[in-house]
């Protein structure tokens, strides 16, 4: 089980704590038929095995309503690898998994043919700035000052243009040591999308699931990976999903958005993120940098990818099966482990999207 998943298992609440009771089975694919709560839940006669990989930004969500779909179709294996978004896409494209999660959108290069597959959201959740600066409890970054930082034009934290966000704070002359993700990554995507257009004219590095970081920085795998550089490196800062920041135990900066005010990374903050966004006709949307005065700027969409077409009816029943239930009763457990549910107009289009999916 994923290490956040048993890190919040106390907050699932008592219907989750039910469910394991009644009917969760193991993951050891010894699920035995029947072994759903009751029999008479709506997902209860189907069976077999779902593989995905992708995305480590929304492992903890996946794992946890992965958890909850074991007490509604006890005959069901759902496994999710937390890969990275680049390395889910390519398995995808392979034909090695049933679907992917990805915090980015498909490219050319990421081997997944045109025209194959539909976007599926599921939650959205903020990215934070977080740090390890002793003495420093509270911080505020613009985004012209946070882009210096990361392409190492800030060397020091007491630089002048840190003071200027942050008037009243004493700051160290500690050296910055910035953590990125050392894997193909949609968090790194979201991140540096974010920076080119917030921070324009200032972001030289460009933007991607992989971009070319300083050699002085360092590079960690998966959203994990980044929280420990940070947490055991003092002077660190990294970009890290607010899952794994709570999880780690980690400080995180207040972020100047659009409307000129700091904004901590909060899921309300979120929310107000994903009501500004526009959302495309395939159901991708960017609330990246959104206007309004509490919306967080940071705030990442993460998306599963699946066949148009799987050419087995009982696996794309599978499929259709798992989504309706993650979209569903699964939305109710995005909050406890600080994701955002999608607003009601983008589930029912997420639901409708899923209808789509043939045999």
């Amino acid at each position: 089980m994923n290490r956040n998943v048993l890190s919040r298992r106390v907050l699932a609440g008592v219907a989750l704590a039910a469910l394991a009771l009644t009917g969760c089975a193991s993951n050891d694919n010894s699920t035995e038929p029947g072994s759903n709560s009751g029999g008479d839940s709506a997902y209860a006669n189907l069976s077999g095995e779902l593989k995905a990989s992708g995305a480590s930004f929304p492992d903890a969500y996946y794992q946890e309503v992965i958890e909850a779909f074991k007490g509604e179709a006890g005959k069901v294996t759902v496994t999710y690898n937390a890969t990275g978004s680049g390395t889910g896409k390519k398995q995808f494209g392979e034909g090695l998994v049933d679907f992917a999660g990805t915090d980015s959108l498909v490219k050319d290069t990421d081997g997944v043919a045109a025209g194959s597959f539909l976007y599926v959201p599921t939650v959205a959740a903020p990215i934070t700035i977080s740090y390890n600066l002793q003495g420093v409890d509270k911080l505020q970054l613009s985004p012209e000052t946070l882009a210096k930082i990361f392409q190492t034009d800030i060397k020091t934290w007491d630089d002048a243009a840190i003071k200027a966000d942050n008037p009243g704070v004493t700051l160290p002359s500690t050296p910055i040591v910035v953590a990125h993700r050392s894997d193909g990554s949609g968090t790194t995507s979201n991140f540096t999308k974010y920076l080119d257009a917030a921070a324009a004219g200032t972001w030289k590095l460009g933007s991607g699931d992989t971009v070319n970081w300083p050699a002085s920085t360092q590079g960690g795998e998966k959203n994990t990976g980044v929280a420990q550089i940070v947490q055991q490196t003092n002077g660190a800062v990294g970009y890290v999903d607010l899952s794994d920041a709570k999880a780690t135990g980690l400080k995180f900066a207040a972020i100047k958005n659009k409307d000129g005010q700091f904004v901590e990374p909060t899921l309300e903050g979120t929310t107000a993120g994903l009501e500004g966004a526009e959302i495309a006709a395939d159901l991708s949307y960017n609330p990246l940098n959104a206007a309004g005065a509490t919306s967080y700027p940071i705030t990442a969409p993460t998306f599963i990818i699946v066949k148009t077409s799987y050419g087995d009816a009982a696996k794309a029943e599978l499929v259709k099966g798992f989504l309706t239930y993650l979209l569903n009763d699964g939305q109710d457990l995005a909050k406890e482990i600080d994701f955002a549910p999608l607003p009601a107009s983008l589930k029912e289009k997420a639901l409708a999207q899923v209808d789509k999916i043939q045999g």
